[in-house]
């Protein structure tokens, strides 16, 4: 598994986030006032609506403004995930008060059109007010856009598009009252009720835009993602060389954070260090489609590859029951399959205690390679726990006289050098590199360290371990005889 560490908050986003949500409280602020005076003034139901609205506004900016600081804090115990979703919260806050208030809006229009006559006085401060609001608005819509786009935050987003709202609805406010104006020079008494129209179009603007902020913002809280998204990491994690099959992709959003949790399969024979580099890889692949991922998690699984041999499964199978396997071989007699091969266990079990550990092990080959019919093992210490060991160099003249021996009389295809002998109590061990030419077949090889070894103990009994290294010829320095 490979994760990036804990999200770190950004102080500069942050401050740069609350100073656009606290040039919006102002603005609210200044537009609420000016809107209710002129509102109240000229008895106009449009601007007395707009002022609604901005006074709502006003309040959801001031809402936005507490959102955005809390939002910044970094994860806690209790909230892992960090305070991202409070800027959901808060745009559903707003677009619920919204869609309070085009309902007050649309009832109040209502009355007017067909219940009670209001006198509506389309002076030149209502054009006025209605220009300055449209000023204002358009300058903080796009101050605040820049932000929610910069930073992912969906609050400024919604604080943004009650503001770029609120320029199309006041231009339908100022529609109406010119429609007003209009009806008193040509004494066209219906155009007087185009003010309560000019109302029941800016609820219906409002309306709008809410419920597709509301479904946005509810999506956001119930952890959907964008469509297409999870497609391309997908798509950009399957390219990872290594990644067999991307196997889950779970992506949720904390405000402007987003979190992944990928799941991805590679060959179970490949190394942990290779398998942990194709996991960062694939972090980094993730975060190139979803520029805000502070937080990625890859975990890696081990999968059976179609191509993979039985020679690979049975040193698998071994590794799980803490076993090395080596000299592996497949006989195929009559149809028959028998594998053979030398098991290490710890040097430091009963030969009861080796025994029923291999025998668990011949077990699972058996279940999972049905088609090997029989096993044997050779069962020999590991040497792990006895790697280090207090010895002494001995200069053994007979056993380097043996090995140069044996390699001219059998005529074997080795240069004996760097011979090195230890002694351990009443025990020999002897070490040397065996030079060959660099073309020779390594089962050629092998078969002349065994047949050295082989003919060195039967010439020295008391000889305990044998560490032959073959070497090429062609990288090897002047092959010379040592003895320390």
């Amino acid at each position: 598994m490979h994760s990036t560490g804990p999200i770190q908050p950004n102080s500069h986003a942050d401050r740069e986030k609350r100073l656009a949500a606290l040039s919006s409280v102002i603005a609210a602020i200044f537009l609420t006032s000016m809107k209710i005076v002129v509102g109240l003034l000229t008895g106009s139901l449009g601007i007395l609506s707009e002022a609604a609205h901005s006074g709502l506004d006003l309040v959801a900016a001031v809402v936005t403004f507490f959102a955005v600081r809390l939002s910044g804090r970094a994860p806690d115990r209790r909230h892992t995930y960090g305070y991202g979703k409070v800027e959901n919260l808060s745009a559903l806050f707003e677009t619920l008060l919204l869609l309070l208030t085009c309902v007050w809006i649309i009832y109040e229009a209502i009355k007017r059109l067909f219940f009670k006559e209001v006198e509506v006085e389309a002076s030149i401060w209502a054009f006025v007010i209605m220009l300055i609001s449209i000023v204002i608005d358009f300058t903080r819509s796009r101050v605040l856009y820049r932000a929610a786009r910069k930073y992912g935050s969906q609050a400024l987003e919604a604080d943004a598009l009650h503001f770029s709202t609120d320029i199309w609805s006041s231009s339908v406010v100022i529609g109406g009252l010119f429609l007003v104006t209009l009806s008193k020079w040509l004494d066209v008494s219906w155009l007087a009720k185009a003010d309560a129209v000019a109302a029941m179009g800016v609820a219906g603007i409002v309306v709008y835009v809410s419920l597709q902020l509301g479904r946005k913002t509810i999506a956001d809280l119930l952890d959907a993602i964008p469509p297409g998204v999870r497609e391309d990491v997908i798509g950009a994690v399957q390219k990872v060389p290594g990644v067999q099959t991307v196997e889950q992709a779970r992506i949720r959003r904390s405000g402007p954070e987003f979190f992944a949790d990928i799941s991805v399969a590679v060959t179970r024979a490949m190394g942990l260090e290779q398998a942990h580099d194709i996991a960062a890889q694939a972090e980094e692949a993730v975060q190139s489609v979803l520029q805000g991922a502070h937080d990625v998690v890859v975990n890696v699984i081990p999968s059976a590859s179609d191509d993979e041999d039985t020679i690979t499964q049975v040193r698998l199978l071994a590794g799980r029951y803490g076993l090395g396997a080596h000299s592996l071989r497949l006989y195929d007699v009559l149809g028959s399959r028998t594998l053979e091969l030398h098991v290490e266990v710890k040097d430091t079990l009963k030969l009861e205690e080796a025994h029923a550990l291999v025998t668990q092990f011949e077990e699972a080959v058996r279940r999972t390679l049905p088609d090997i019919a029989e096993t044997v093992t050779h069962i020999e210490p590991i040497g792990d726990v006895a790697a280090t060991r207090q010895v002494l160099l001995a200069g053994e003249k007979q056993i380097i006289e043996a090995v140069q021996r044996i390699v001219k009389q059998r005529d074997l295809h080795c240069e004996p050098h760097e011979i090195i002998v230890h002694r351990l109590g009443n025990e020999l061990s002897v070490s040397f590199h065996c030079l060959q030419a660099a073309d020779t077949p390594i089962i050629d090889a092998h078969e002349t360290t065994e047949k050295i070894e082989r003919e060195l103990r039967e010439q020295v009994p008391s000889l305990r371990r044998v560490v032959i290294h073959l070497e090429p010829a062609a990288q090897s320095a002047e092959p010379a005889a040592k003895n320390e």
